[in-house]
């Protein structure tokens, strides 16, 4: 077939768009929209952010919530991803080859530990956990798998913005809430990249109670065969069973973790 021919077809199809793909569209502006802030929206604040026209916008949220892609909070009438779309999503995080090969090497790491560990890859600006194993004690973090935490204040998001490039980093950087969540929460980009700086070094993160009170985790980046970070692995745990030997254990194995699931995922893929 020519370049000629080609271009006809291509042309075709663009004059001929595909039924329901507008409609499509505006429903993932929604979904996305409230996945990038998620529990902080309203209805008033997400038909101004949609630019939709308010009948418009009720329209697309009542069908999405009718499908269960979307629940509003009776509390305070904000948004958050249903658990439809968390049960799709969680279908792809079953499959997803970093998960099937970290499994192995997230168990040997919570035997190690007796604590939570998580894996976590970024999304949007945040990292989404897609998979968790927790210790013996009672006392455990309250985090699950499908949930999203902030780059800025959590080990895992840490751990993978140390791995980016110079450029990338910043350039992520500046499109940051750097919200704070504690006295501890890192708050401006520059106390961020310093901390970035020493991370690079020691191989680790720290979270040192930046993201939730009397909660304390360390983090390390995971890289695929081209070297980028697709994700983090952290060990967490309360404040009052981290000391300085468990410190160092953890830090040692949560390093040692992630290089070898770098080096299994630089196998395959």
């Amino acid at each position: 077939m020519s370049l000629e021919d080609l271009q006809e077809k291509a042309d075709v199809r663009a004059s001929n768009p595909v039924p329901g793909a507008a409609s499509f569209s505006k429903f993932m502006t929604v979904l996305q929209i409230i996945a990038d802030s998620p529990g902080a929206l309203d209805m008033a604040q997400l038909t101004r952010r949609t630019r939709f026209p308010r009948g418009t916008a009720y329209r697309l949220v009542s069908a999405l919530a009718a499908e269960g892609l979307i629940t509003q909070s009776a509390e305070n009438g904000t948004f958050r991803l249903g658990p439809r779309l968390l049960q799709l999503a969680a279908k792809t995080w079953e499959d997803s080859d970093l998960r099937t090969i970290a499994r192995e090497f997230l168990v040997v790491l919570r035997d190690a530990t007796d604590e939570a560990v998580h894996l976590a890859v970024p999304s949007n600006n945040r990292m989404v956990y897609i998979d968790k194993l927790v210790g013996s004690s009672s006392v455990q973090m309250q985090t699950s798998i499908g949930g999203q935490v902030e780059l800025h204040s959590t080990s895992v998001g840490k751990a993978w913005l140390s791995g980016l490039s110079e450029n990338r980093l910043r350039e992520i950087i500046k499109g940051l809430e750097l919200t704070r969540h504690t006295a501890n929460t890192l708050t401006t980009p520059e106390a961020l990249l310093e901390e970035l700086k020493r991370i690079r070094e020691q191989g680790f993160a720290f979270d040192d109670e930046e993201n939730e009170p009397h909660i304390r985790c360390l983090g390390s980046p995971v890289f695929n065969r081209q070297q980028e970070p697709v994700g983090a692995i952290s060990v967490s745990m309360p404040v009052y069973r981290h000391d300085v030997q468990r410190h160092e254990l953890c830090v040692r194995l949560v390093r040692e973790t992630a290089k070898r699931i770098t080096a299994e995922l630089s196998r395959i893929l």
